[in-house]
């Protein structure tokens, strides 16, 4: 079998949320149980040693997670971590604690005004990045990229505070993708935002090239395996691992499909032709 680069884990499909950008999901709101979350681990072995809390949903609302860093450590995995970090205050003297955590990416997407609220938030985010540094654990400041209509920076708020807190010189939404080291191991990263695919909207077209089984794979809270982070809805049910062995799943004709499709440059599945974000790997 071949090895991958990650595996998400979307351990909750549930968020305290209501982004603007994220296309939220009509899937029945749940957690996941202990035992699944051992059993995808278990057959993920030998397959990759990174996998990410992350697809729909805010982990750090899972009552388990604690736990699930414990299997995933006792199992010989890194967790990256991906949240909105309205709840590290409650939960962050905990996770930095856990030897399996290896990143925590904050997405600040929804604190771009100055606000009170928002003061309040990044200081919160603040004081567990600091404590997460003395103990080597990655972390990642989250943005998007973009400009207001006035030509302005939305992000000004958010990287005035992070100029402030870590002593960096002026800092600009136009800084690369990959992003910069701000400090010791933390890292503020942007992206261009994107439009999540759906089977609804108007295909993108069928050539082009994506990561899915190829470097990533993706499992929902209720044990369905999908070949990307971006399948919200679980419209590439390449099967359950309920039901079957991930081996078996990775292996399967609709699988096989897809990797052969994208090695030629050809995407093969409908929601993989309404993909804009695919669109990024062209070049």
């Amino acid at each position: 079998m071949r090895t991958l680069k990650r595996a998400y884990i979307e351990i909750t499909n549930v968020c305290n949320l209501d982004c603007s950008f994220c296309p939220k999901t009509g899937r029945r709101k749940e957690f996941m149980s202990e035992p699944l979350f051992e059993k995808i681990l278990q057959q993920l072995q030998g397959v990759t040693e990174h996998i990410y809390f992350h697809i729909m949903g805010e982990p750090l609302l899972h009552p388990q997670i604690g736990s699930f860093l414990d299997i995933s450590h006792s199992l010989g995995f890194k967790v990256n971590l991906t949240t909105n970090g309205t709840l590290i205050d409650k939960t962050g003297d905990m996770l930095i604690t856990k030897p399996a955590l290896r990143l925590v990416s904050f997405s600040l997407h929804s604190f771009d005004k100055e606000t009170d609220n928002s003061g309040i938030y990044l200081d919160k985010v603040f004081s567990v990045i600091s404590k997460a540094q003395s103990r080597n654990i990655l972390c990642g400041l989250r943005l998007w990229n973009v400009t207001g209509t006035d030509g302005t920076d939305p992000n000004r708020y958010i990287l005035s505070r992070i100029e402030k807190e870590f002593g960096t010189g002026p800092l600009s939404s136009d800084l690369s993708s990959r992003g910069i080291e701000v400090a010791k191991g933390v890292y503020l990263n942007f992206a261009r935002e994107f439009e999540w695919p759906g089977i609804e909207k108007e295909p993108v077209g069928s050539s082009g090239f994506c990561h899915g089984l190829r470097d990533q794979i993706g499992f929902l809270v209720d044990g369905t395996v999908v070949p990307c982070c971006l399948d919200s809805e679980g419209s590439i049910a390449l099967g359950n691992i309920n039901t079957q062995n991930f081996s078996e799943i990775i292996k399967s004709q609709r699988s096989k499909a897809i990797y052969d499709g994208f090695s030629s440059r050809k995407a093969v599945e409908e929601l993989c032709k309404k993909c804009g974000y695919r669109t990024r790997f062209n070049g």
